[in-house]
């Protein structure tokens, strides 16, 4: 059965006419958001939590800023666009008191429904769209005109209006421009995890530095390693996002092509059992427990696993090779410190908590 996409010309905006939509966070996400929606013409408020660095911001953006009970007292719909972890804590300190019959309810990521961590009462609706981007693009390419795709889901629909509000106000984030597709929570919670574990976060960073790593061992320049397994990368990846596999074979040479064939099967041999096994993890909920684990320890082992990337030898060559290009707009990001505005995305890229610092690199070549 072909997945059906739902486009501007599906959906009646009117569903949300009247209705106040709190975006509870002003992160990553949170602030394309709530300037979307506004831009769109639906009214919109932001709730955050007292004292938090993104008030100014939001402010700053001629948005309404509320704390977030209050936000959550007066609107009709409700997006808690916090980090994942922080999300329960919110949720029933904030948000539970405050909720009422009719209200929808919705998230960007199905993980704390999923996983049982909220469990909102029957009397409201409850439901996703999930853009399948970052923030700062989802803002910049509806500020250009166009849309990021995205998933929408209904969890409940104890209004009988909870289908019509959740596409309303995906074609208000600009997503059903190009195309929103149907999902559940479950699904869209496990394949979002998956795809960042095993290829998308995970499989690609350790092929990059396994494949930077066997070059360097073997007495190759650790510059040159680095063009071949990180830099040109990106080129590849573009191929693909055009045009597909298919594309990317048809661009690069007749050598690069068959090597593709015959060496790649190599490299991923076993990956697709160890991928299942990923798989596993995350359907059994064994991965959500770590994760949660790990944040309520304070996050000792997250911060060790962080350093000793960043560390890599691969980083530090990386870094001063970018300093070199300027146009390719090179930063440098310190994860756990204030975020600084670069490249199109604001300050508020990194939300209220868990926020990183990014900087522009010197021009000078520093010792790696």
């Amino acid at each position: 059965m072909t997945a059906r996409m739902y486009y501007d010309n599906d959906i009646d905006p009117a569903a949300l006419e009247g209705q106040l939509v709190a975006i509870i966070g002003y992160g990553s996400q949170g602030h394309a958001h709530a300037l979307n929606l506004r831009d769109s013409g639906l009214d919109v408020v932001v709730g955050l939590a007292e004292g938090s660095k993104s008030r100014d911001l939001a402010e700053a953006a001629q948005l309404r800023v509320a704390s977030v009970a209050e936000a959550v007292a007066d609107a009709d719909v409700v997006m808690l666009l916090v980090p994942d972890t922080a999300q329960k804590g919110v949720y029933e300190k904030d948000i539970e008191p405050n909720l009422r019959p009719g209200q929808l309810l919705m998230f960007a990521h199905g993980f704390n429904i999923r996983f049982a961590r909220i469990r909102p009462p029957a009397s409201v609706d409850v439901g996703m769209v999930a853009p399948k981007g970052p923030g700062h693009l989802l803002r910049s390419v509806y500020s250009a005109g166009g849309g990021v795709p995205a998933l929408f889901a209904i969890e409940q629909d104890a209004s009988g209006s909870a289908r019509d509000r959740v596409l309303a106000y995906a074609r208000g984030l600009g997503s059903t421009r190009a195309g929103v597709l149907e999902t559940t929570f479950k699904e869209e919670t496990e394949t979002d995890l998956f795809g960042e574990q095993a290829l998308l976060c995970g499989g690609v960073s350790a092929l990059i530095k396994a494949a930077f790593e066997t070059l360097v061992e073997a007495g190759y320049q650790p510059e040159l390693a680095y063009f071949e397994t990180m830099h040109e990368l990106k080129l590849i990846v573009d191929l693909m996002y055009r045009g597909g596999l298919n594309f990317m074979r048809f661009s690069v040479s007749d050598t690069a092509e068959f090597g593709d064939y015959v060496s790649g099967p190599r490299v991923a041999e076993g990956v697709k059992a160890t991928m299942k096994d990923v798989l596993t993890d995350i359907q059994s909920g064994a991965f959500a427990d770590r994760w949660i684990a790990v944040q309520e320890a304070g996050g000792g082992e997250f911060r060790e696993l962080r350093q000793r990337d960043r560390d890599h030898q691969i980083e530090k060559v990386g870094a001063d090779l970018r300093a070199q290009m300027p146009f390719l707009d090179p930063v440098v990001v310190h994860a756990g410190e204030a975020q600084a505005t670069v490249g199109g995305a604001s300050s508020a890229e990194a939300g209220d908590a868990g926020a990183a610092t990014a900087t522009q690199p010197s021009t000078s070549r520093t010792a790696g």
